[in-house]
Formats: C-alpha cells, sequence, structure tokens
C-alpha cells in the first residue's frame, strides 16, 4: 500500500513554517523536496521545517533535508532549521550527514529563533509593470548598498536589477517582487514574476530573438544567474561578488 505524507505551510513573516506529518520514505522524500524547494524559492527570511508528526520509514530519506540545505545555501540564501523531531528520528539524524548541514533543535521555538538569528540582511519592494519600476528597482540597490557599505556595487547591481525588472515590464506585464540580499561574499539579487515563461539569454543561433539580449549583460556582470519556477510564475535571480 502506497505511503503517504501531508504538509502545512504557514508564513509567519519573516519565517516560513512548514509542518510534515505522515510516512517519511523513498517514495515520499520527492513530494518532501519539491514543497521545500516551493518555499525557498518564495525567498522568506528563514525556513523551520516542523518534523514532529513524522514516522520515517526509511532513513536515507532524511536526506531530503540535507539536499534541501546546500540548494538554500547557494541560492536563495534562507536558513533551514529542522524542530522537534521524535526521539527515534532525532537519533538517526544525529548519524546522518544531514546534522552536519541542516541544524535541528528540540522545539519550533528555538528553531525559528535560530533561522531569525542566522538571515541574511534582505530588503524587498513590490512593484506595478510600469516605466517607473526600472528607477525603484535601482533606488532599492542604491539604499542596500548604502546600508551595506558596497557603494562600488552600486552601478553593475542597478544595471543587472534594471534588465531583470524591465524584462517582466516587456514581457511577463504582471506585478513583481524585487528582492536584494547580502551573504558575503556575494550580493544577491532576485525579480519575482507572473509569469511561468523562463527568462533566456539569446546565443548566437538565436540573433532574431525578440529578447533575450540584455541577460547577456547580466551574464557578464554576475557571478552566476538563474531562472527558477516560483508558485504561478517564476524567479529570476542573480549573484554579484561582494568581496
Amino acid at each position: 500500500m502506497p505511503t503517504r505524507i501531508s504538509w502545512e505551510v504557514r508564513d509567519e513573516s519573516p519565517v516560513t513554517l512548514v509542518r510534515l506529518a505522515g510516512a517519511l520514505d523513498l517514495g515520499t522524500m520527492r513530494a518532501v523536496h519539491t514543497v521545500l524547494d516551493r518555499c525557498l524559492t518564495a525567498q522568506p527570511d528563514a525556513l523551520v521545517v516542523d518534523l514532529s508528526e513524522i514516522e520515517v520509514a526509511d532513513r536515507l530519506a532524511l536526506s531530503v533535508f540535507a539536499a534541501a540545505a546546500r540548494r538554500a545555501a547557494d541560492w536563495p540564501d534562507v536558513p533551514l532549521v529542522l524542530c522537534a523531531p521524535p526521539t527515534e528520528v532525532a537519533t538517526w539524524l544525529a548519524e546522518t550527514t544531514a546534522c552536519r548541514v541542516v541544524p535541528v533543535r528540540q522545539d519550533c521555538a528555538e528553531a525559528t529563533a535560530m533561522a531569525n538569528a542566522a538571515a541574511s540582511p534582505r530588503l524587498r519592494v513590490r512593484l506595478e509593470p510600469v516605466a517607473g519600476a526600472c528607477r525603484r528597482a535601482r533606488e532599492l540597490v542604491t539604499d542596500a548598498c548604502g546600508r551595506w557599505n558596497i557603494p562600488e556595487l552600486i552601478g553593475p547591481a542597478s544595471l543587472v536589477l534594471t534588465e531583470l525588472v524591465g524584462n517582466v515590464v516587456r514581457h511577463a506585464g504582471t506585478p513583481m517582487q524585487v528582492t536584494v540580499t547580502l551573504r558575503r561574499p556575494y550580493l544577491q539579487v532576485a525579480v519575482t514574476d507572473g509569469s511561468r515563461v523562463a527568462a533566456r539569454a539569446t546565443t548566437g543561433q538565436d540573433l532574431r530573438a525578440e529578447g533575450g539580449r540584455g541577460l547577456l549583460l547580466v551574464r557578464e556582470l554576475t557571478q552566476c544567474w538563474g531562472s527558477s519556477p516560483a508558485g504561478d510564475g517564476k524567479v529570476v535571480w542573480a549573484m554579484l561578488p561582494a568581496n
């Protein structure tokens, strides 16, 4: 008989809480990975996973939490903390690589406090797809770089965000959320919109494409960039060196 697992996601800003219930095994770990990935893509300040109601049918399935934490540490830099595991699960976590990557706390309050303390400085703004959106995004970058004492990044980060926001205005035409995060040695910028069409840079074989050339500039100015599904839309993100 197939095992089942369920989850409840609560946005308790600035922390997102995920409560898992049911059997975690090699069959259900994919669903858990998917829900954690969706939560991370929404870029909360921190993510806490409540394990109090799970049963681990296969201890190898616990690797899903280590995988999610490694993904979060790269981008979008969201601390992930596990909490309230049953006694046997806590023992298994301590014996696996998961605990080397993901901290575990006895209750949600302690986990939330730890996650908040580990969160990186982050600024957000919601924008409409209008001509002034690019200017407002540049103002956000200027504010962030001033607060975090990295004035040398105002120019390149403004260019990158102008292109990302401009793409939403020109092509997606939906409201967007712009996020700027400092996680040394990188400054991360991200734009979430309501279009599921992935952002792609043009190549030499696609010179007649209507868009994407500006993303070549993004590629040149950043350490890395990407486009990921986010809810009913997508998030386009980029990382600039901030030494």
